[in-house]
């Protein structure tokens, strides 16, 4: 099974029994562009509709632009901003 797939498998299993907070470290880190975005859709309309709390770690940019809010770790210091960009 192809890595891309495995991600997507442990996505889908994280979510069957809706929890209410998703920890996810680099949850679409082994994704093409297209599968990035349809599972970003999911856990994005999730967040919106069912109030999941979705916690990320994440070095893709076009990600982090969607997030309402943003914790960036530099140099062992943690700034949390709201992202108007979202």
């Amino acid at each position: 099974m192809s890595g891309g797939r495995q991600q997507r498998v442990a996505i889908a299993r994280a979510l069957v029994k809706r929890p209410k907070v998703l920890l996810a470290d680099e949850p679409t880190g082994n994704l093409d562009e297209g599968m990035r975005d349809e599972i970003m859709d999911v856990l994005e309309r999730l967040w919106k509709e069912h109030g999941l709390t979705f916690i990320m770690v994440t070095h893709d940019s076009s990600i982090a632009k969607k997030a309402p809010r943003l914790a960036i770790i530099r140099k062992g210091k943690i700034t949390v901003k709201e992202n108007a960009g979202a």
